[in-house]
């Protein structure tokens, strides 16, 4: 009878989690899927706030105000007082701590609306076909494109147009060298408003790549520049246009990549960064602002891998003598102080830890505020750095992975922060003896059926360094039973898939897999970022090999988990990630019975300069490299299912690629699927999303369960 009841109870326990989950909804991708039409419903509560120097305001549809530490708002305007052609205030920005005024723009103009008097009290007329718009607060001047040709428009609705030769050959005020080195815009104005810098990119020498539009009755040509690696680039400069005597000065750099601009607080010089191409030598270097010409060299930088900047020096606000530069040099990104002649004074911060962002200062008390993962590899935490003692201070609570957003003076925060636990949450703080708690979130999903979530680690294929994976199992999860598996990758350079947010920083696509019963495995191998240059450049010249060897630990550590089926082992991956699903189908093609690659890159020589020459060098100084890591030799080793899909007109890997690999499956006789969805890039758009996501779902439950 004793031996009975802990049966019956354990009958019991299975019944009711049955009955449980009865009673609970099932998702289907227009729940999961960014592109879903129920998608929006199922996002976790969140809350938009913005600052006016140091008080808290709230941005709604349709209507702005203050909100105090207890979550009370207080409306200051209503979009109804503004006017009729005004139809959200979730762009509302407060520009002027001591002014009541909130900028609000509807693509037709940008106005300073007095919320106290309630009175439009300045208003700039925005054209059909104005790109890249950057507005100033001093001078309430825009500079923009359009047509090709870069524009200002000055208070007073002044137009002036700076340049005549903007064409698709030459680019102006747009992001260069394809977006990397931390670039993701092309003007820059300087601190008083009276000058601009901007990027002119000479791109008539770089091969067009040749993407069509398949949309008019006779499918037409719509090239993109796309220089390829070892392959002739584009070359770039940078102009100052002054507002006053509205003249174009160019800088004397030479040097292949310009980046992370920054202008003196006084505005008469312009810091840049400056790398071969290399990227072995970087050199940070001062520009007078006037002339143009070249002053002096603050640092440099070299390294027999590669130096990548991504971030431009920050000067402190109390002394114009000295700035915070960001720095790998040492292993680890890390801050250190500097002085305006070039003189590093001293590291603020060191240690087998990443400088994650620089999120402003705090004036007051002297000290910059950073997010670190010093806490741990998986953690975003916040931290206030006195600048003259190098003390660090916890601004949050240690937990999770956070997002901040300064006040005016850096004395408040808006910390939004998430846990594997909890989905989204909001304090405003002032230190972690100092924060109030506007938000906490309810668990969105909980009406539905959700799968299991769990974190941990292995050893890569070095035996010494700690990898971090996910693991997602379906809800009703028996150890005694086995499970189709896949495996989802990215892997390369510049992201990271575990990391502790709300489960685990999980796909949505992951809990569909596993509602229809599969266990998703992810692993973040080295390659990977924020790990420190060790880590990151262990792939150096020999993409997707040192990548492999750690996936394939994570593989041996599914075959140690009796509840895996190993005879039903599959992969996915997109990018990257498509890279390296088929580099381990046809590398280990015992292994893996069934692969989806998305956007694949399959041999680097056709991929672009910058990230390409980066991580392999070029084809002409590395060709053991390339011939090692291009797919088109493999494609007579694929054994299991494969099904490869494109953006037909993808101009980041572009079809040449995928292409190239069918053709060389032909001439090997193995059979891959492919799928393309035409007008679309490198990633799917919009309710395309959910087309491509039961696309892949479906491949795996034809193939592999």
């Amino acid at each position: 009878m004793t031996r009975i009841k802990p049966f019956i109870t354990a009958l019991l326990l299975v019944f009711s989690s049955l009955t449980i989950m009865a009673q609970q909804k099932l998702f289907t991708l227009e729940d999961l899927n960014f592109g879903g039409k129920n998608y929006h419903n199922l996002r976790p509560e969140n809350m938009f706030l913005t600052w006016w120097g140091d008080q808290l305001m709230y941005q709604d549809a349709e209507e702005g105000g203050t909100i105090d530490n207890k979550g009370n708002k207080k409306a200051v305007f209503q979009l109804k007082e503004v006017g009729t052609d005004f139809h959200s205030a979730m762009n509302a920005k407060y520009p002027y701590a001591d002014k009541p005024l909130v900028l609000l723009s509807n693509g037709k103009c940008r106005i300073l609306f007095n919320f106290k008097t309630k009175k439009i009290v300045w208003q700039q007329s925005i054209k059909q076909g104005e790109a890249n718009q950057h507005w100033n607060k001093q001078s309430r001047a825009v500079a923009f494109t359009r047509n090709y040709q870069l524009f200002v428009r000055d208070a007073e609705g002044k137009e002036t147009q700076i340049t005549t030769d903007g064409s698709r050959e030459i680019v102006y005020g747009e992001a260069v060298h394809r977006n990397e080195f931390g670039i993701n815009e092309g003007i820059f104005w300087s601190p008083d408003g009276m000058k601009f810098a901007f990027y002119r990119m000479d791109q008539s020498m770089v091969t067009d790549y040749p993407q069509v539009n398949i949309d008019p009755r006779v499918a037409e040509l719509e090239p993109d520049k796309y220089p390829m690696a070892g392959m002739t680039s584009h070359e770039v400069k940078v102009g100052i246009y002054d507002m006053k005597s509205q003249k174009v000065t160019y800088l004397d750099a030479n040097d292949t990549y310009l980046t992370n601009i920054a202008w003196s607080p006084d505005t008469k010089e312009v810091f840049m960064f400056e790398l071969n191409r290399d990227q072995n030598d970087c050199k940070l270097k001062c520009y007078d602002a006037v002339t143009g010409k070249y002053l002096y060299m603050l640092n440099r930088e070299t390294s027999e891998k590669y130096v990548e900047p991504m971030h431009p020096i920050q000067f402190l606000p109390w002394d114009q003598t000295r700035f915070i530069m960001q720095s790998q040099k040492d292993g680890f990104n890390h801050l250190y102080l500097c002085s305006v002649k070039g003189e590093i004074i001293k590291p603020l911060t060191q240690g087998s830890w990443v400088v994650l962002d620089v999120l402003g200062f705090n004036e007051k008390s002297q000290s910059v505020i950073i997010v670190s993962n010093e806490k741990h590899p998986l953690q975003r935490n916040i931290y206030s750095v006195n600048v003259k003692t190098g003390k660090r201070t916890p601004m949050d609570n240690g937990e999770g992975v956070h997002q901040g957003t300064l006040s005016a003076t850096g004395v408040k925060l808006i910390d939004k922060y998430t846990t594997p636990s909890i989905p989204n949450a909001i304090n405003v703080t002032e230190g972690p003896k100092k924060s109030h708690q506007l938000l906490l979130a309810k668990d969105p999903w909980s009406e539905y059926v959700t799968p299991q979530f769990e974190c941990g680690t292995i050893k890569a294929a070095d035996g010494i360094t700690d990898l971090y994976y996910r693991m997602v199992k379906p809800a009703d999860f028996d150890a005694t039973k086995k499970y189709p598996t896949v495996v989802y990758v990215y892997g390369g350079p510049h992201a990271h898939n575990v990391e502790a947010s709300w489960h685990w920083s999980s796909r949505s696509w992951e809990t569909y897999m596993a509602q229809k019963g599969y266990i998703v495995f992810i692993l973040d191998n080295r390659g990977s970022e924020n790990r420190g240059l060790e880590f990151e450049q262990s792939t150096f010249r020999q993409l997707g090999q040192i990548e492999m060897q750690d996936q394939m630990k994570g593989v041996d550590f599914l075959k140690s988990l009796p509840y895996v089926d190993m005879n039903r082992l599959g992969v996915h991956g997109w990018s990257f990630g498509g890279f390296m699903t088929i580099s381990l189908m046809t590398n280990y093609p015992d292994v893996f019975k069934v692969g989806v690659a998305g956007g694949p890159v399959i041999d680097w020589k056709w991929y672009e300069v910058m990230y390409g020459e980066r991580y392999m060098d070029t084809p002409q100084s590395n060709p053991e490299g390339y011939a090692k890591t291009s797919l088109i030799n493999k494609a007579d080793q694929l054994k299991g299912k494969l099904q490869i899909i494109i953006g037909y007109n993808d101009p980041t890997c572009v079809p040449q690629h995928t292409l190239s690999f069918l053709k060389a499956c032909a001439e090997a006789g193995t059979q891959p699927d492919f799928f393309a969805y035409p007008g679309e890039g490198h990633n799917m758009r919009g309710h395309a999303s959910v087309h491509l996501h039961e696309r892949i779902t479906q491949y795996f439950e034809d193939y592999l369960k």
